[in-house]
């Protein structure tokens, strides 16, 4: 039996990506979004129904993820990885970030990881063990301007990963965490003006973004059987950008 990855936030970008990752490698998937249409046309050009299954879905909403999660496993009798991928971003001042703002960014990016990771676990205990890899960011790891609410729900995020491994590694299902740099998704299209693109070059290594491919194929070794000792683990996948300080413009203009 073919296994069966259920990623979160599948509609596009490093969700939509990764799912075509899974299918090419020979597994199933459970595409989850809350932007249905969205995601039916992207399940659509797919063009693999056998093999996928594509659910509108809040992942801050216990009912319709365990009504999702119930209809995956009535389709394809098992559940092998979960990626968290979905996510929310709402830039702007802390003193101009409501409360509601702030609720809803960790609603998503931090309560929708636990809330799936309880829905998907009975059934990857049943069939002996899983993995879970949660998509934090690396403004979980580097405070900016602008992100009180999206940085601090990707710490949090890192945080929850450690905990789960720890309690869920004694039951066979492996817990980590792919932090991405700035990647060419949509969202950082529309955000990220030309200005944010030029520094973000000036600091990173590799001196470009990252793809969503490359963020796919990160998350796929973490969640198979390649990375079986891999537990408790958070993978920057930044070009280098958490790893460095200050200086790398003037180095290059040196060169």
């Amino acid at each position: 039996m073919k296994q069966v990855a259920v990623i979160t936030g599948a509609a596009r970008g490093i969700g939509l990506a990764t799912a075509r990752k899974f299918l090419a490698e020979g597994w199933r998937v459970v595409m989850l979004d809350i932007d249905g249409e969205t995601q039916d046309r992207a399940h659509r050009e797919l063009n693999d129904p056998d093999n996928t299954l594509a659910l509108q879905c809040d992942v801050s909403a216990p009912d319709q993820v365990a009504t999702a999660i119930d209809a995956a496993v009535a389709r394809f009798g098992r559940i092998d990885v979960l990626v968290n991928n979905a996510g929310i971003a709402i830039f702007s001042p802390v003193m101009e970030t409501s409360f509601e703002d702030w609720s809803a960014v960790l609603a998503t990016n931090l309560s929708g990881p636990f809330i799936c990771t309880k829905a998907c676990v009975p059934a990857m205990l049943a069939g002996g063990g899983g993995s879970i890899v949660n998509i934090t960011s690396i403004s979980g790891t580097r405070a900016s301007t602008l992100r009180v609410a999206y940085g601090t729900s990707k710490a949090a995020l890192m945080h929850l990963t450690k905990q789960l491994a720890a309690e869920l590694g004694t039951q066979g299902i492996r817990v980590n965490a792919v932090s991405p740099g700035p990647v060419d998704t949509a969202m950082a299209k529309k955000v990220h003006t030309p200005d944010i693109r030029a520094d973000y070059h000036d600091a990173i290594p590799l001196n470009r973004y990252g793809t969503e491919e490359e963020l796919a194929e990160a998350i796929f070794f973490l969640g198979g059987d390649r990375a079986s000792y891999i537990n408790g683990t958070v993978i920057n996948v930044d070009g280098g950008f958490a790893a460095t300080g200050i200086g790398l413009a003037s180095l290059r203009g040196a060169d």
